[in-house]
């Protein structure tokens, strides 16, 4: 019975796409949505109030992030609300610090993860250990409904292009499916791995030179659009109309 269920199990495994496959490495993406659900729903049982240090946003400072995102004044409002209450659970400074982001996307501040780390340098733009409210909103409008696949493509690339070379390579991709892996309590054989590696990149290296450029990552991807299906999250379009309340709630001021 045992070798008819490994039987079966081979037989399953072999019968996914390499784009199924290799989306295994995208799962935790969800928990950014759960994020973004529980941390919203949190919000609007109480008021909002400041950060300690008295930050706020000006309806100038608002409505030049919408123009430079794709959210609107209203949403980036709500944004901010989030905002301070991710910012606000470990050191209450205005700003989210890795340790918060951890808490936020693992329950957990402790701890090495590759895929936080990765994640937490795409949304620190300015490279200065914290994370801005602009860049927090910057960040997120990756995964709006309404950005181009374009940008979520790119950002898909950056994550797993970890020693920033340009190129996404067979090392680099191994260690992310292992970290995320982990994380999400899968196990895969080394035999299955490297058949996954292999079939990736005999899929995506159209040049056969070892490593993933950024043209044929975009091809890729468009072979294998599941690869960005965690990469929108429905909840930042409706943030204002599913919890109206922070609109009436926001310290934004005029």
């Amino acid at each position: 019975m045992e070798a008819r269920r490994t039987s079966r199990d081979s037989s399953r495994s072999s019968s996914l796409t390499i784009g199924e496959r290799i989306c295994a490495a995208f799962i935790p993406l969800v928990s950014i949505a759960e994020v973004v659900a529980l941390a919203v729903g949190s919000c609007c049982e109480k008021r909002a109030r400041r950060d300690k240090k008295g930050r706020c946003y000006r309806f100038g400072d608002v409505n030049r992030l919408a123009s430079e995102t794709r959210f609107t004044s209203n949403e980036v409002e709500a944004l901010y609300e989030l905002f301070k209450k991710l910012s606000s659970s470990i050191i209450d400074d205005g700003l989210i610090h890795k340790e918060e982001l951890q808490l936020a996307l693992l329950s957990t501040p402790k701890g090495e993860n590759l895929f936080l780390d990765r994640v937490f340098d795409l949304f620190d733009e300015k490279k200065n250990g914290v994370i801005e409210f602009e860049e927090f909103v910057h960040a997120l409008s990756v995964f709006h409904p309404y950005a181009p696949v374009e940008e979520k493509t790119s950002f898909a690339f950056r994550l797993y292009d970890l020693r920033q070379t340009g190129f996404i390579e067979r090392e680099e991709v191994r260690q992310m499916v292992l970290a995320i892996l982990k994380e999400s309590d899968m196990k895969l054989s080394d035999e299955l791995l490297e058949d996954i590696l292999d079939r990736t990149f005999a899929d995506a290296d159209a040049d056969k030179d070892g490593k993933i450029n950024k043209e044929e990552w975009k091809a890729f991807v468009l072979r294998n659009p599941t690869l960005l299906k965690n990469m929108t999250l429905p909840y930042l379009k409706d943030i204002t109309t599913v919890f109206p309340s922070f609109i009436f709630n926001t310290e934004v001021e005029e």
